[in-house]
């Protein structure tokens, strides 16, 4: 009997403790957000868990968000898994301002950290 109770409990911990895409872990997916090699500002980066293909333009399908900066850079701290990122964004360098959009999967494993640069077009 107790040991179906220490496996019981050694099942639990180590269930609770394998978390899986989601956010707040010590992997960094990290980069820039450019159209033809200029940074779009302020691009608004979608999050889908779980994800290693392109789940569609509606922002209501994704997990999370965040913005880029000034400079078009983000960070993501996350757990291990599969996620597909989408940015959206305007190129206001161009002579007529244009709204911008691409995206791409990542994996990430334990403790990594991943650059993935995310190119958007018209």
């Amino acid at each position: 009997m107790k040991i179906k109770i220490l496996f019981f409990f050694g099942l639990l911990i180590t269930l609770s403790s394998c978390k899986k895409n989601q956010l707040g872990g010590s992997s960094v997916i990290k980069g820039k957000v450019s159209h033809h090699s200029k940074a779009i500002a302020n691009a608004i980066i979608y999050i889908k868990f779980n994800a290693k293909e392109f789940p569609g333009n509606e922002i209501e399908l994704y997990d999370h968000s965040l913005s880029s900066d000034v400079n078009g850079e983000y960070s993501i701290a996350c757990y291990k898994g599969d996620y597909y990122l989408f940015a959206k964004g305007i190129d206001d360098q161009l002579s007529q301002q244009k709204n911008v959009s691409g995206g791409v999967p990542v994996n990430i494993r334990n403790n990594e950290i991943v650059e993935m640069n995310l190119a958007v077009s018209e």
